[in-house]
């Protein structure tokens, strides 16, 4: 299973997630690189030589939230290692194909597209033939098991609330290959995941790659989003506070997915 380290970007800073209230963010201070308060661009540099990591996750917050695409920032993060042997996943609020093929030409190696900025799955479909599916993620966005639904979103809305797996079938059939579980409300609280849906995902999908990202506190719980059928999951406070070390993604980078029952439960 991979272990992919997050870089949340707002204002030029890198700042710790917390319960998905942004407006709350404040610059992260991490064990990896305790001297460099909000460096975007230490962090990076520490989650490849001083972590090991093989791939990160980038979300620019001021474009999810409908400001301006960070792309100077993000062309000089994803200049700046060229060793990252995975890819650099980028969400910067892409809901169109000229939105997705700006991301990548700042250096993304895969576009994240998310629920909440999503206005229709028929724009997804039209994402994945332009850029390609292998270098899309959908991730499904929650808060509180809940899906996020953007207010222009025409293919759910009026329908009644929305079911996690009718989401999730709607973005495989558009053709995306993989598929990220994100509930901003479990972000930086260590509060663990949500197992049984990532089993149910699993057991439904067999054949996507499977992220989830949020509630990360310590190696166990990594152990079980394997044994749930995890191919990656998203890890940020639990990495700047030391608790997941490079120990922990090296190990994890050799151990299969094991996936188990859809009836698993945290």
């Amino acid at each position: 299973m991979d272990i992919i380290p997050v870089l949340d970007l707002a204002r030029g800073l890198a700042v710790h997630a917390r319960a998905g209230d942004r407006a709350r963010y404040r610059p992260v201070s991490s064990a990896l690189a305790p001297e460099a308060v909000g460096d975007p661009v230490a962090l990076i540099r520490a989650f490849r030589h001083r972590l090991g990591a093989a791939s990160c996750y980038i979300a620019d917050l001021d474009a999810i939230q409908g400001g301006a695409l960070q792309c100077a920032m993000l062309r000089e993060l994803t200049g700046l290692e060229p060793g990252f042997s995975g890819t650099i996943l980028v969400d910067a609020g892409a809901h169109s194909a000229e939105g997705a093929f700006e991301v990548l030409a700042c250096g993304a190696g895969q576009v994240v597209i998310g629920l909440e900025s999503l206005r229709a799955f028929t724009d997804l479909a039209d994402i994945v033939r332009a850029v390609g599916g292998e270098r899309v993620i959908f991730s499904v966005d929650l808060r509180l098991g809940r899906p996020i639904l953007h207010e222009e979103m025409r293919d759910l809305a009026g329908t009644g609330p929305p079911d996690v797996l009718s989401v999730a079938a709607q973005a495989v059939e558009a053709g995306v290959r993989g598929l990220l579980v994100l509930d901003l409300a479990r972000i930086g609280t260590g509060c663990g995941t949500d197992l049984g849906l990532l089993g149910e995902l699993r057991a439904r999908f067999p054949s996507v790659r499977l992220l989830t990202g949020g509630g990360v506190l310590a190696r166990r719980d990594l152990d079980r989003m394997r044994e749930a059928g995890c191919d990656g999951a998203l890890v940020a406070s639990a990495i700047h506070a030391g608790t997941i070390t490079a120990g922990d993604l090296a190990s994890l980078a050799g151990e299969p997915v094991e996936p188990q029952s859809p009836s698993v439960s945290r």
